[in-house]
């Protein structure tokens, strides 16, 4: 079912099934209420055995994030939030691992580059030598 999938980028989509959610009572100020609801998310994907990812990608998730990657979230007095949280938290962290960087070209610059630069230098060194007091060669 493609609706119960995260899409991470055009090519990945984890299944829900392969993350695994659990979930306890938040710590921290909220009285009563934060003390009775299990409103903190812990989750938890298998990046090892995940059936998601090809073997290229999970070695660059691997590398970067570790075998299994672990989002705590108790942001929200809600447990529907905070999954929401949880999930968009892990999603941005796979984007991010699976990214690569373009390689860079080597380029040179342009002839006005060049002149601009060369005619900034003569400018700055004429009104540096304009501060300095008059030679008297006498």
């Amino acid at each position: 079912m493609a609706d119960d999938d995260l899409a991470v980028s055009r090519g990945v989509r984890i299944p829900r099934r392969e993350l695994v959610v659990s979930f306890s009572a938040s710590g921290g100020p909220g009285g009563q209420h934060a003390n009775k609801t299990a409103s903190r998310v812990e989750l938890l994907y298998d990046v090892e055995h995940s059936t998601a990812l090809l073997p290229v990608q999970r070695e660059r998730v691997i590398a970067k994030l570790g075998t299994v990657v672990r989002i705590v979230v108790d942001d929200e007095r809600s447990q529907l939030r905070n999954r929401a949280i949880a999930e968009e938290r892990l999603v941005a962290r796979l984007s991010e691992a699976l990214h690569v960087e373009a390689p860079r070209r080597k380029t040179k610059p342009s002839r006005g580059a060049k002149e601009r630069r060369l005619q900034g230098k003569k400018q700055r060194s004429e009104t540096k030598a304009n501060r300095r007091p008059p030679r008297h060669d006498t």
